[in-house]
């Protein structure tokens, strides 16, 4: 599913001017990359209710500038302190024979049913939430999944273990495929509880014998 977003191309600058197009219900922001930066504004309650969607922020979105459209990423975006407004956004464009680098969502799926879980008790400690990806702007998914369903108490699965869709490789440096996605662990409060159950025998134990 493509999302498109619509935008016209800007031309005063400045602190001033973006403050008028604030009040106006517009978002000040910019395209870059691939050609010269183009200074734009979109319509502010559009682009809010996009940015709450995740797939927004880990696709290959269809920017119409102009009457034209070009295919963009989103790169950034900054937020008022404490008004639910968007001050500004940045764009990149994209080639599509070019590698892109992006975050794409950990989808975790399964969890009930690993033996973890089902079995002994376990909880889920979601240590990545996205991976780093590369791929053309084709092959880049809005998720990737998580299969949780093999995981065992005191267990972990690592990147070198996801199954990645085809076209896309792992970012990063040599050893990122060690690192930890998710693990089983027995909750805090049964490890206390099973320490203050032990207490006593080993208090016993640690006695001398009567003589």
């Amino acid at each position: 599913m493509t999302t498109e977003i619509s935008a016209t191309t800007r031309k005063a600058q400045g602190t001033g001017a973006s403050r008028r197009l604030r009040k106006a219900g517009r978002v000040p922001g910019i395209v870059y990359g691939e050609s010269a930066p183009t200074l734009i504004d979109l319509d502010h309650n559009g682009l809010f209710h996009a940015l709450r969607k995740e797939a927004f922020h880990a696709s290959v979105l269809t920017l119409e500038l102009d009457g034209k459209k070009e295919q963009v990423l989103l790169r950034d975006f900054t937020m008022h302190p404490f008004r639910q407004q968007v001050q500004h956004i940045d764009f990149q464009r994209v080639s599509k024979d070019k590698k892109i680098h992006m975050k794409v969502p950990l989808h975790f799926i399964n969890a009930d049913i690993a033996p973890g879980v089902k079995l002994n008790g376990g909880i889920i400690s979601h240590v990545m939430n996205d991976l780093d990806v590369a791929c053309l702007p084709a092959d880049l998914p809005e998720f990737i999944e998580v299969d949780l369903s093999t995981l065992s108490i005191g267990h972990s699965i690592h990147v070198s273990e996801l199954k990645l869709p085809k076209g896309i490789e792992v970012a990063g440096h040599g050893h990122v495929g060690e690192a930890v996605v998710a693990t089983v662990q027995i909750p805090r409060g049964a490890i206390e509880a099973a320490a203050v159950e032990a207490a006593p025998a080993v208090e016993a134990a640690a006695k001398p014998a009567a003589k």
